[in-house]
């Protein structure tokens, strides 16, 4: 109890006040031409500001796993409202997230995103080869593209079923896949939740596949690779600690 309190009065308040001014922010770094520094450090503290006012303990493991010089497709599994914060706050890689053309709606945020050059992708084919062109773009301006596989958030805080444009995608490009499993997000914001609960998460790093690994391999087959991968180091908890 003392906990929900803490999020309706304090958390959630401050959570509004900062995603508008940070929204702001990115948007206007956007129109003047940043999206690199500005747009990436402005909603990485957002997002670490989000999991610190929420109170929700953070495990980080495999961060070594990765070269910050390096480009890659990183892939993790969708468990709630918070893999975004998570993953923003605690990978310590610059990314372009790829997510679907509808969240360009979301007030202040969907504009933000669109200015800072994250990637918004449709259903039609026009919409998918404009997405694989401006993803392309942002790796060679040394900017790595984050995509969530199953395409949406699970509804039982397992992995769901992987897509496999996420896959198309990523051979497209030719840069290496970074499996990663997150934890815990279920508990904290899942969506059937209808608020925050008190719940530590955890971003597990996993070795990327490089690119000359999966070459020529058929998208059935690299499914089933990344997704044995993050299954593997998943922890299914069905208790929520709301207090």
């Amino acid at each position: 109890m003392i906990y929900k309190t803490y999020t309706y009065l304090i958390a959630t308040p401050l959570f509004l006040i900062m995603s508008v001014i940070c929204g702001s922010i990115t948007a206007l770094a956007g129109i003047v031409g940043d999206r690199k520094y500005v747009a990436h450090y402005v909603p990485q503290f957002w997002s670490w500001f989000t999991c610190f006012i929420y109170l929700i303990p953070i495990t980080v493991t495999g961060r070594e796993n990765i070269d910050p010089k390096q480009t890659y497709v990183f892939m993790p599994n969708h468990q709630g409202y918070f893999d975004i914060f998570l993953v923003y706050a605690y990978l310590g890689h610059k990314f372009k997230w790829m997510m679907k053309d509808y969240l360009r709606n979301i007030p202040f945020i969907g504009y933000a995103c669109y200015k800072s050059g994250h990637v918004y992708i449709g259903e039609s084919v026009s919409s998918i080869a404009k997405a694989v062109e401006e993803s392309r773009e942002n790796l060679e301006h040394n900017m790595s593209m984050c995509i969530f596989p199953e395409g949406t958030r699970t509804r039982d805080g397992k992995v769901g079923e992987f897509k496999r444009g996420a896959f198309l995608l990523a051979t497209q490009l030719e840069r290496p896949i970074v499996p990663i499993t997150i934890n815990g997000s279920y508990n904290v914001f899942n969506r059937n939740a209808t608020m925050v609960s008190h719940h530590s998460m955890e971003l597990i790093i996993h070795k990327p596949i490089p690119y000359e690994d999966f070459r020529g391999k058929s998208s059935k087959v690299l499914i089933k690779e990344v997704r044995e991968i993050i299954c593997e180091s998943l922890k299914l908890d069905e208790n929520v600690d709301t207090e």
